[in-house]
């Protein structure tokens, strides 16, 4: 099975008088790209956070909010009126510096401004919240890399289809390959028949033209091509965190095709090889997506 890169999750757990909550958001990176935004209260549980969380996403950009608000209502709250004031004095003076007017709602102004308003009871977390605050982000990544799974179903059911379709399209090769011999031979003799009359070794003729006819041999191109096909398919088939590998297996087979392409010298095959390039490129830009 496969995982997708993206994802989504969240977690709300409550300790005591607060409620914790936990949201993850990823996206495909080609490492672990983790950005964190905690509560100054947990800020020394900021490495253990990412520990956790980085050990279970493994790759990708990661972004983690958590957000910690009370959900009892104590009294334990109070305005800093010192500061309030503070802050009045210095908008009145910049206020008469910039020859700007004074605030019409001061109340507005001020409850906006930082400090205003803090808990009174200022400690550090309880062990029972910081208990609560790894739980909320260890249920949120489960819950991410539930959402991981879903996607990488999708993506599994999205590539199944485009490498069946390349393999349709291979399977259409070889009923325009005795054609197109045949039309290389027909080519390079009226070539030469148009040429004026010159004498040449006729067998020395026949050497050449199989050895030029042989350089544009493609079966090992389609042999190639379809080997690539089938370890898409069982590497697809095993273990998750193969991103990297069927980018790897994607690559080899753009470069089977595009000398299938440069080989054809026939009109019906070179559709049929832009055809697979068109289901190709679809793979390699969903492929970024995978774990």
């Amino acid at each position: 099975m496969i995982l997708s890169m993206t994802g989504y999750g969240k977690y709300v757990a409550e300790a005591d008088d607060k409620k914790i909550t936990c949201e993850i958001k990823s996206l495909n990176s080609k490492q672990l790209d983790m950005a964190v935004r905690i509560p100054s209260a947990f800020r020394d549980k900021e490495l253990e956070v990412r520990s956790l969380i980085g050990h279970a996403l493994e790759r990708g950009k990661v972004e983690v909010n958590i957000f910690s608000e009370n959900i009892k209502c104590d009294g334990a709250a109070k305005f800093n009126v010192a500061l309030m004031e503070a802050y009045k004095k210095q908008i009145v003076e910049l206020s008469a510096t910039l020859g700007i007017p004074e605030p019409a709602d001061w109340y507005s102004v001020l409850m906006r401004l930082p400090d205003v308003l803090k808990p009174e009871n200022n400690d550090e977390p309880k062990e029972s919240e910081v208990t609560v605050l790894l739980e909320a982000a260890e249920k949120a990544a489960e819950a991410l890399m539930a959402h991981r799974r879903s996607e990488g179903e999708r993506l599994e059911e999205f590539f199944t289809k485009r490498i069946e379709r390349i393999s349709e399209l291979l399977a259409e090769v070889p009923a325009y390959e005795t054609e197109r011999v045949a039309k290389i031979r027909a080519r390079i003799e009226d070539n030469l028949n148009r040429l004026p009359v010159a004498e040449y070794d006729g067998s020395r003729l026949e050497q050449e033209m199989i050895y030029y006819i042989e350089k544009l041999d493609i079966n090992e191109e389609k042999q190639r091509l379809a080997q690539h096909l089938r370890y898409f398919m069982e590497t697809m088939a095993g273990t998750p965190g193969q991103g990297k590998k069927l980018g790897f297996i994607s690559q080899e087979m753009g470069r089977e095709i595009n000398t299938l392409g440069s080989k054809s010298n026939h009109a019906e095959l070179q559709k049929l090889v832009v055809r697979m390039k068109d289901e190709l490129e679809q793979i390699k830009e969903q492929v970024l997506n995978v774990m």
